[in-house]
């Protein structure tokens, strides 16, 4: 099983993108970073003047993945323009990338919710591109004081119950990957 792990915040020091590389890392997946992408706002006249590099970077990475994780940060209380943008971008390839992926929504916020409204909202378009998304989602509360260096959570039981969910998600997409 393979896996693609990703953040929607491009932010250096995202602690989305600590989430997202800490579970590739854990549990042999990829991680890609959205950053260097440089994907720029979806424009119908970029599209039509053909994808951007980092639109048809980004959609060969998922292609190629069995599934995602999806480190999804909370902005206002929603998604975050970043991964919306990238989701907007990827449903504009001929063969959509997402169609059928398992997909599992984790997120990591300072605040006390830890992303969760954002996780609900983050849902929406996934299941408007046909994406199987876990009906489970998890996310990290206090999260600026919730990892080490190596990008792996300091609380022994929060991060069983992210491997348990993790290995939850993956032991499922393995049995609906397409």
């Amino acid at each position: 099983m393979t896996f693609l792990s990703f953040s929607g915040s491009l932010r250096k020091d995202s602690l989305n993108k600590k989430l997202a590389r800490g579970i590739a890392a854990r549990h042999g997946g990829a991680f890609l970073d959205l950053q260097p992408l440089s994907l720029p706002v979806f424009d119908g006249d970029i599209e039509a003047a053909g994808l951007p590099q980092g639109v048809n970077t980004l959609a060969a990475r998922v292609a190629e993945a069995s599934a995602l994780v999806i480190a999804a940060p909370e902005y206002n209380g929603s998604i975050s323009g970043v991964l919306k943008n990238a989701l907007d971008w990827l449903s504009r390839v001929k063969t959509s990338p997402l169609s059928g992926k398992p997909v599992l929504l984790v997120g990591a916020s300072p605040g006390a919710l830890g992303a969760v409204r954002g996780l609900w909202h983050s849902r929406q378009p996934l299941d408007a591109l046909g994406c199987h998304v876990f009906p489970n989602m998890m996310g990290i509360s206090k999260s600026h004081e919730a990892f080490d260096t190596n990008d792996a959570l300091l609380d022994a039981k929060l991060a069983q119950q992210l491997d348990a969910l993790v290995s939850s998600f993956l032991e499922h997409a393995s049995r609906t990957a397409r």
